[in-house]
């Protein structure tokens, strides 16, 4: 059984409510209606009704019509979650006419589902920007307590069964924070964890990684990511995690024994920590590219409820397969 497949089988077992805040978005629908038909979760789509039923219509998507559909502009609930984001947000003088505008906003709107009870989990990008997904996610659902990074993951499953687990290892972080300090990077470390345990269902071992190892370099480069790891190991002391370690060393067993004798990661790891964004968005594209490996994500890491950012150039595949994500995500919390 391969990994998507496990993550859709624990999907379906426990289906959560799943919001597709870009209700009328096509390749949403698509998935939508495959993710119905497979009951993988209990989709939420937000969009004009009349629309969304226009639009399953032309693409003959009948499952679609068995989803919650909500209006934003014209949902009985609207007072409801403007008085939640003005309560939640008064410290930034928000008044309720400005709430009950944003509440018309789909992505704020399934965020405050979220909060109010009213829905699982939610995922969006197929046609906004990140920081209009991460936007109202940040000011609604807020962090994890004691994290305050939010990071993008990916799952990067490789046909070379030698490295990480079975071939399988997660890459963090790929989307989001461009350039972390030590802190965020230990936390992302942490997060990361939480992700590979949530979804690969395995002990993560965490390699932070640099252009050196064990103190063959000497830089602030390599200073924060050893900061890093003490930090980490002090926040999360359970995890298996060290560096700073430069890629071959973590990956390879012989390697790993020559550069870093003793370490507990090195020649081992299934979890690779970059040390910045430019990174570990350049390092996951030329696995996926030149290695020819299937890459899963971007999974927004550190949120208190999962809220998933697509690609805009995501396929119908990548959307169904971060429902049953996102919906692992809701069964480990």
């Amino acid at each position: 059984m391969d990994l998507m497949h496990q993550i859709i089988t624990k999907a379906k077992d426990k289906r959560k409510r799943i919001i597709l805040s870009e209700g009328t978005e096509e390749r949403t629908l698509h998935a939508a209606d495959r993710a119905i038909a497979d009951k993988i979760a209990n989709i939420i789509l937000l969009g004009n009704k009349a629309e969304i039923k226009a639009l399953a219509t032309k693409h003959n998507l009948r499952n679609v019509l068995q989803a919650e559909i909500i209006d934003p502009i014209r949902n009985e609930k609207k007072d409801t979650y403007a008085f939640l984001l003005a309560e939640l947000r008064k410290n930034k003088g928000i008044t309720i006419a400005e709430a009950q505008k944003l509440v018309e906003n789909p992505l704020y709107l399934g965020c405050l589902m979220i909060k109010n009870g009213d829905a699982d989990g939610e995922i969006a990008g197929a046609k906004n920007t990140t920081s209009d997904v991460l936007r109202p996610a940040l000011q609604v659902i807020k962090t994890i307590p004691g994290i305050n990074v939010v990071s993008g993951a990916f799952l990067m499953l490789t046909k070379n069964k030698e490295y990480g687990t079975d071939g399988g290892l997660v890459f963090a972080d790929c989307a989001v924070t461009p350039n972390p300090n030590a802190k965020e990077l230990a936390e992302i470390a942490i997060s990361t964890a939480t992700t590979a345990q949530t979804l690969l269902g395995i002990e993560p071992i965490i390699a932070l990684l640099s252009f050196s190892t064990k103190g063959s370099a000497s830089h602030e480069l390599v200073d924060k990511v050893t900061e890093a790891v003490r930090i980490a190991k002090s926040m999360s002391p359970e995890l298996t995690i060290d560096g700073e370690l430069q890629v071959d060393a973590a990956l390879v067993p012989f390697i790993g024994k020559r550069k870093a004798p003793g370490s507990p990661v090195a020649g081992k790891a299934n979890v690779l920590v970059f040390p910045n964004l430019e990174c570990g968005n350049i390092a996951y594209k030329l696995v996926q590219r030149l290695a020819n490996a299937q890459a899963i994500g971007p999974i927004l890491q550190g949120m208190a409820a999962p809220v998933n950012d697509l690609s805009r150039g995501c396929s119908i595949e990548d959307i169904y397969n971060m429902i049953a994500i996102c919906a692992n995500q809701v069964i480990k919390r």
